[in-house]
């Protein structure tokens, strides 16, 4: 499994409109793209404007290939993108340990 997590940056006062687009995108986009598991999304306590966003992926070219390179990214931009207050940090991450 890779861990996907974005930090995102959004433009001030826009929060409850990208809190809503956020989560429509993630259930009707984001979840018909091959190899993934689910999604979190956090928002910063300390930078109200400051989300972090984990998607789970089957392997890391379900992210970066499969759903870069799709419609489906294009779509998934086109609802949260008018919200970025610049693009987005990405990074991939491999699970190492677990709790039990």
């Amino acid at each position: 499994m890779i861990l996907e997590l974005a930090d995102i940056r959004i433009h001030a006062g826009q929060n409850a409109a990208f809190e809503e687009a956020i989560e429509r995108g993630l259930k009707t986009v984001v979840r018909n793209a091959k190899g993934f598991q689910g999604f979190k999304v956090n928002r910063s306590i300390e930078s109200p404007q400051r989300y972090l966003l984990q998607i789970f992926w089957d392997t890391l070219e379900d992210h970066t290939v499969g759903f870069r390179e799709s419609a489906l990214f294009t779509e998934w931009r086109g609802i949260v993108g008018p919200f970025f207050d610049g693009p987005p940090k990405v990074e991939h991450f491999e699970l190492l340990t677990k709790s039990a």
